[in-house]
């Protein structure tokens, strides 16, 4: 016997209301329930597998993404979510690789020269304001109020005027990026990267670095419950086609 589930008993399970539980089936992250005679939702087992899969997608890859897997799925789309999954952990690659590269750069602030630095600085390459945007995935007007609050101070071609980034510059914007990522004010990213400009004192740094690494684990582990989640739930669809409808 299928068991019945009220928007209530799919609600109490994650501390959510019921309203959300029924804006989520309206927007078609849970599979469209059926109804009684008198207009009453009836949920089952394959919609509270659905709620717990899209709960646990939303500290995976967002709520924008996990709304938008979820929506794949449902509309028998399933290359198009596995997709997004992929962008997900090619981002959080790609953060990993940062942070590491942003580490280094902080050694070697730390262990080198005042000249040693200069010098690696012209051997590299530098960037236009387009290029960088490009670089990091955000656009120009980013890269200019940055520069407004003091995160990234580029110098000037002097024949044409254009904003130049050199290496620091770059490492400056790559640091503020990931951190903005994280989530921090542009007021604090400004303090952390002009600690590593200056060379002074990086224990805030170093802080605000291994907070973001724990972050960059919680969101490992959760694709990996979000993975679980989903594996059962397409599992679930291909085995009960029956209860797409809510029965």
């Amino acid at each position: 016997m299928v068991r019945t589930l009220r928007p209530a008993d799919l609600a109490r399970e994650h501390g959510i209301s019921t309203q959300a539980v029924r804006n989520y089936e309206r927007d078609g992250f849970l599979p469209a329930a059926e109804r009684t005679q008198s207009g009453y939702r009836m949920y089952g087992e394959l919609h509270a597998a659905a709620l717990r899969t899209y709960l646990a997608l939303i500290p995976a890859y967002g709520y924008a993404a996990g709304g938008q897997i979820m929506t794949a799925v449902h509309g028998d789309r399933l290359d198009d979510a596995l997709l997004m999954i992929d962008r997900g952990h090619h981002q959080l690659l790609r953060d990993r690789e940062t942070l590491d590269a942003v580490r280094q750069a902080v050694n070697h602030l730390t262990t080198s020269s005042p000249s040693s630095a200069s010098a690696a600085s012209e051997a590299s390459g530098r960037r236009n304001v387009g290029e960088l945007a490009h670089q990091l995935g955000v656009t120009a007007a980013t890269l200019r109020k940055w520069e407004a609050v003091g995160i990234l101070v580029p110098a000037r071609d002097p024949a044409t005027g254009y904003r130049v980034f050199g290496p620091s510059d770059i490492r400056d914007a790559e640091l503020a990026h990931l951190l903005r990522r994280g989530g921090y004010p542009l007021s604090q990213i400004s303090t952390v990267v002009q600690q590593v400009r200056t060379a002074g004192g990086t224990e805030s740094l170093a802080t605000a670095l291994t907070d973001w690494q724990h972050k960059l684990t919680s969101r490992g582990l959760a694709m990996l419950n979000a993975a679980t989640q989903l594996s059962h739930y397409l599992n679930l669809l291909n085995h009960l086609p029956a209860a797409s409808g809510g029965s």
